[in-house]
């Protein structure tokens, strides 16, 4: 579901900015090829481990070997971040395109090069991933008090590694983007002295007052996963200044207005689109959700309710309506056009 989320919004940089992230890519094909290797190979790994790890134990090894797995995919992610950073980041300096295509004169096409990262931008969106786990953890631990959880050990412990979480995800977002914005290439430096940085504070703020916020609201459920939506709106904010400095930047160095780009407007597939989406989609994430949701809330063996067999039965058959659609409308357009 994630991967399927984080889709559309690469399609949309893919073809809005199209002249850039098209070059950018075959700039260094081989990484753009090896991304989807990456990607791959980590959640190989994770698999590896979860099947290592499952809850009877038949399948576990060796502590130490079960726990490289996860290392490994912690690896392999961080080196696939990594490639579609300095993908994201090439693209914003068409100034440089054809001094790394043919470099001293010489044409290189062999995509073997990135050409340019940025270690503070990189740190600085990986770091996201320690406040939005630590807000996840302050819910997790109100879903169990919720549920009545037994375990006080284990609820403090959730509560306490929130909190150092939360921490040091608040530190090296603040260390971090600092460093970003004092090392900006020239074409970028219109951003860090504009007033977009500070709106960029808010969110940094936030996540630094993330432990305080937990530990003054730690009895109340409600502000628990309160926190946790929050931090989802602050990372959205941080998302929504990026596009500001990629789209002002390819403004200013290639007078390319992303506003100004043609769309030609199609009604049929845009409803598709959003009823797949949106109906099909939401109602198969509302079941997955109320069903683990129900999981964990009694003690001892669970009871479906009937309204969640029901939304089950709902997904289903609404997935294989679109499906049983998908073939009805293309076989009719093949011989329409015949």
């Amino acid at each position: 579901m994630v991967i399927v989320l984080g889709v559309a919004p690469l399609l949309f940089v893919q073809v809005v900015y199209d002249p850039f992230w098209y070059t950018s890519s075959m700039l260094s094909a081989g990484w753009t090829l090896a991304f989807l290797v990456l990607v791959l190979a980590g959640y190989l790994a994770l698999y590896v481990f979860a099947l290592a790890n499952d809850e009877g134990g038949e399948n576990a090894g060796p502590g130490l070997r079960r726990a490289s797995w996860l290392v490994v995919s912690l690896i392999v992610f961080i080196a696939g971040g990594w490639v579609i950073h300095s993908l994201s980041t090439q693209q914003l300096l068409p100034s440089e395109f054809m001094q790394w295509y043919a470099p001293q004169g010489r044409v290189d096409p062999s995509g073997r090069a990135l050409h340019y990262s940025s270690i503070p931008r990189l740190v600085f969106f990986l770091g996201l991933a320690f406040p939005i786990t630590a807000a996840w953890l302050f819910g997790m631990r109100a879903y169990l008090l919720g549920s009545q959880e037994r375990d006080g050990g284990y609820i403090d412990y959730l509560e306490m590694t929130g909190r150092r979480t939360a921490f040091i995800g608040g530190i090296v977002l603040l260390v971090s983007g600092a460093s970003w914005m004092l090392t900006l290439p020239a074409s970028m430096q219109w951003f860090a002295s504009s007033i977009w940085p500070w709106a960029g504070l808010v969110p940094v703020i936030f996540f630094l007052a993330l432990p305080a916020l937990q530990k003054k609201r730690r009895l109340c459920i409600p502000c628990n996963y309160g926190m946790f939506l929050m931090s989802i709106v602050m990372t959205i904010v941080l998302a929504a200044l990026r596009e500001v400095l990629r789209y002002g930047t390819l403004l200013q160095a290639a007078g390319y207005d992303a506003m100004q780009y043609k769309v030609n407007f199609d009604l049929p597939s845009t409803v598709i689109f959003f009823v797949t989406f949106l109906l099909i989609g939401g109602v198969a994430l509302a079941y997955m959700i109320r069903l683990a949701w129900q999981a964990g809330r009694p003690q001892g063996a669970m009871t479906v309710s009937a309204g969640t067999e029901r939304l089950g039965t709902a997904a289903v058959a609404l997935l294989l309506a679109w499906v049983a659609g998908y073939f009805i409308i293309g076989i009719a357009t093949i011989t329409g056009a015949g």
